[in-house]
């Protein structure tokens, strides 16, 4: 249970397995290979966002036949019709349906056994993991922290407990509950490569960058260290995610060499453990789109590569990538082709009944036609769209797969505005971005210099020191240091 509550797949596996072979009639321990199975509530089920393959099959198997097996209690048997309801009708009802299904019985469960910790805490679990991302009141969210913090004072060394609790305050109103459990989950959890990983939401929420790459840095050493001691080739998916955090937070420091060591390795390793595909995708991809977006390196962001991957949401960052930088190059036909792409994969997610992604790639196709528009000359329908693509993006959480999204739509129309010198106007967008995203180093600039061009020097100087003490550590070569030290003289 230790393991299947730091989401650690590979030895859940191994451990579950034990149980049924020492005896064959546990429901609980078939119960408990199928959520494994399942893996990370947050990634769509098994496979990532596509939901299907062999481990969706494993998984059902395991739920049928933990329901068969039938259990002695009526606690067991709350937990055996959860998972029974994860997984029924997998070959025809999607994935997010049944996920509510599941929560939904936990809830019977809790309200009958309101005292028992590990139904308590399922029931929070899915609760996050069922919460709208257009849900700004964050009401589920705060619904499963009421559940889970009375227990944590109780069980401090609950590994489910400090897990959980961060999930539901990976929000920037919300992340400054989650510090404590934050910074106490990876000392319970010390061999769990995700239990390592996980104090990082909420770091990466606070701008605390050198926090947020010390946890990801021991999240990728203990998953390297479990694979060598498997004697596994490659890393587990879970790497990739570690690699894309630190990368990010590398970036807000300006630390731009050692984000393009540390994309160069992720290109090297191989992911050789097939328990998420999602996450090694979309990691993968974003690390290699963000080094260009960050730097504003718009010709270098036209020309990344598109990558075979089977998730289309990794597909969909590298033409949101490509298009941005051809169009901030003056490349109108290149854009328009990156533009099109998005909204074919839109299109597909849509058919597919994917709406939480499809959204997130409606939005970036979106921001992209707003730069071609601006590109193409025509900057009122340029402004329209990229507020419009902003608005859509500041009502919608980002999933937990990543640190945050490759460049801020807000942040971009930010850009857009400073552009066209409606310098105020611009200040407004990029500490809307702050607000958000506290820290982001290209907003922090960004503010102080739509504030001296508006004239504002007052306000423009805490924000270029602001901005100087964040890159101390970086390379210093970013053409936006030497602009901020020269507005202070």
């Amino acid at each position: 249970m230790a393991l299947l509550h730091s989401f650690w797949w590979e030895q859940g596996t191994t451990a579950f397995q034990a149980v049924v072979a020492a005896d064959s009639t546990c429901a609980m321990g078939y119960w408990g290979l199928a959520l494994n199975a399942w893996g990370n509530p947050f990634t769509g089920g098994p496979g990532g966002m596509a939901g299907t393959g062999e481990r969706l099959r494993r998984g059902a198997a395991a739920a049928e036949r933990a329901v068969a097996l039938g259990a002695r209690t009526s606690r067991e048997r709350g937990f055996l019709a959860a998972g029974g309801a994860l997984y029924r009708g997998s070959d025809s009802i999607p994935n997010a349906r049944r996920l509510q299904a599941y929560s939904d019985t936990l809830a019977r469960a809790y309200r009958d056994f309101p005292g028992d910790t590990e139904v308590a805490i399922y029931y929070a679990l899915s609760l996050v993991a069922t919460a709208a991302k257009t849900d700004t009141t964050f009401t589920r969210q705060k619904r499963a922290a009421a559940i889970l913090n009375p227990l944590f004072q109780r069980f401090p060394e609950h590994p489910g407990l400090a897990h959980y609790i961060i999930h539901a305050n990976d929000s920037p109103r919300l992340a400054t509950l989650g510090l404590d459990a934050a910074r106490r989950y990876a000392r319970i959890a010390p061999s769990a490569p995700h239990a390592q990983h996980m104090p990082s939401h909420i770091f990466i929420r606070r701008g605390l960058w050198d926090e947020t790459i010390a946890a990801n840095q021991r999240s990728f050493d203990a998953g390297v260290e479990y694979m060598r001691a498997q004697h596994l080739p490659g890393v587990a998916p879970e790497q990739f995610h570690a690699l894309d955090y630190m990368v990010y937070a590398y970036l807000q420091q300006g630390r731009d060499g050692e984000a393009r060591r540390t994309i160069s390795h992720a290109q090297e390793l191989q992911a050789t453990v097939s328990t998420d595909a999602l996450v090694a995708n979309y990691n993968r991809v974003a690390m290699e789109a963000r080094l260009s977006l960050e730097r504003g390196d718009w010709s270098e962001a036209s020309r990344l590569p598109l990558r075979a991957t089977p998730v289309s949401i990794g597909r969909a960052l590298a033409h949101f990538a490509r298009g941005i930088g051809a169009a901030r190059s003056l490349d109108i036909p290149a854009a328009r082709a990156e533009a099109t792409a998005l909204a074919e994969i839109e299109a597909d997610m849509v058919r597919r009944g994917d709406s939480e992604w499809s959204r997130v790639v409606g939005i970036k196709r979106q921001v992209v036609t707003s730069w071609v528009m601006l590109a193409s000359g025509d900057t009122t329908a340029a402004l329209r769209e990229a507020k419009a693509a902003a608005d859509v993006e500041d009502v919608t959480e980002k999933h937990p797969v990543t640190p945050g999204e490759l460049l801020p739509a807000r942040e971009l129309e930010g850009d857009m505005l400073l552009a066209v010198r409606r310098y105020a106007d611009a200040r407004a967008a990029y500490e809307a971005t702050l607000v958000r995203e506290p820290g982001r180093a290209r907003s922090l600039f960004g503010a102080a210099r739509a504030a001296e061009l508006a004239g504002d020097t007052a306000s423009a100087r805490p924000r270029y020191l602001e901005f100087l003490a964040q890159m101390e550590s970086g390379d210093g070569d970013r053409v936006e240091i030497a602009t901020a030290r020269t507005s202070l003289r």
